[in-house]
């Protein structure tokens, strides 16, 4: 006969162990800290020995022994075996849900436009989307997974390439002179929007160094149009209020649509960051969110 009675100090152990701390597994677990210790405690009473080497840097951290870290392999394992079987229990209509984080720009100009063909391949996975600019913390599991452009290297989550990055030049088709004959020298000419976020790493190009490699007699300053936000640099080359350097990824929709003009695609300028799928290991232990990174790769390799 099973004896199931240690269940819940087996979710505090696993929840601890994962998270370092009582204190993560308590919000996970949405009990106090003292009881998922006191859940522990008297794991480690039934066991005979502590689970835990305890050590104090501001907040308690938890490192299991090594019994311990063998055991919880098998653990965490039986965890996700009991939660598919209560899904299973639930019956075949039961949906599945996977919460999905990227940036607004990645959102609204490549992952909506796919969706649809996730949601016609899998029918009982329900998609909810939490567009953030800032990273959310998947470890701590503030959502099961996200895209991610970077140079592929998070802290506490899985990365996996997703695809390539380029910086182009556009702008709206109004803008064109009219001939249609674009040139460095016209494009060093015109209202030049400035994306001044951040790109740590990525070698992303100034307008400067873009136009001399263009082969603009005379680069321009840093004048025209700055803006702190990727989003809305896409929102202000499709109204037409200049010429931005974007990444191309992020106005694919646009290019196709025809609000967005591609200026001068022989010049060349991939970038150190990429796109990259980044959950944490034990999210991807969940079917749905394992079918959600598969699907993506999938998707990516079409492109």
């Amino acid at each position: 006969m099973r004896d199931l009675t240690r269940l819940k100090s087996l979710q505090a152990l696993e929840a601890a162990a994962r998270h370092g701390s009582f204190v993560g597994a308590a919000a996970e677990l949405d009990v106090t800290p003292p009881a998922v210790g006191q859940l522990v405690r008297s794991l480690e009473d039934w066991v005979g020995y502590p689970l835990f080497r305890r050590s104090r840097s501001g907040t308690e951290r938890l490192t299991p022994v090594d019994e311990a870290g063998e055991a919880l392999e098998d653990i965490a394992a039986g965890l996700d075996l009991l939660e598919a079987g209560l899904r299973k229990l639930r019956g075949r209509k039961a949906r599945s849900v996977v919460v999905v984080t990227a940036s607004q720009a990645l959102v609204a100009n490549w992952l909506l436009a796919r969706l649809d063909d996730f949601s016609a391949h899998y029918p009982r996975i329900d998609v909810r989307l939490d567009v953030s600019d800032r990273l959310i913390d998947l470890a701590q599991g503030e959502a099961d997974i996200g895209i991610r452009c970077g140079l592929g290297a998070w802290k506490g989550v899985k990365s996996t390439f997703l695809m390539s990055e380029e910086i182009i030049a556009v702008c709206h088709a109004r803008l064109l002179p009219a001939d249609r004959q674009v040139t460095a020298g016209w494009i060093a000419g015109e209202t030049l929007i400035h994306d001044g976020t951040p790109h740590p790493g990525g070698e992303f190009p100034t307008w400067s160094e873009w136009l001399a490699r263009s082969g603009a007699n005379q680069a321009p300053d840093d004048r025209g149009l700055k803006i702190n936000s990727t989003a809305a640099v896409i929102h202000a080359a499709v109204a037409g209020r200049g010429v931005a350097l974007v990444r191309k990824a992020l106005v694919a929709q646009e290019l196709e649509s025809g609000r967005l003009v591609h200026l001068l695609p022989d010049v060349r300028w991939p970038v150190k960051w990429a796109y990259y799928i980044v959950a944490a290991q034990k999210a991807l232990r969940r079917h749905e969110v394992a079918a959600f990174h598969d699907w993506l790769q999938g998707r990516a390799s079409q492109a």
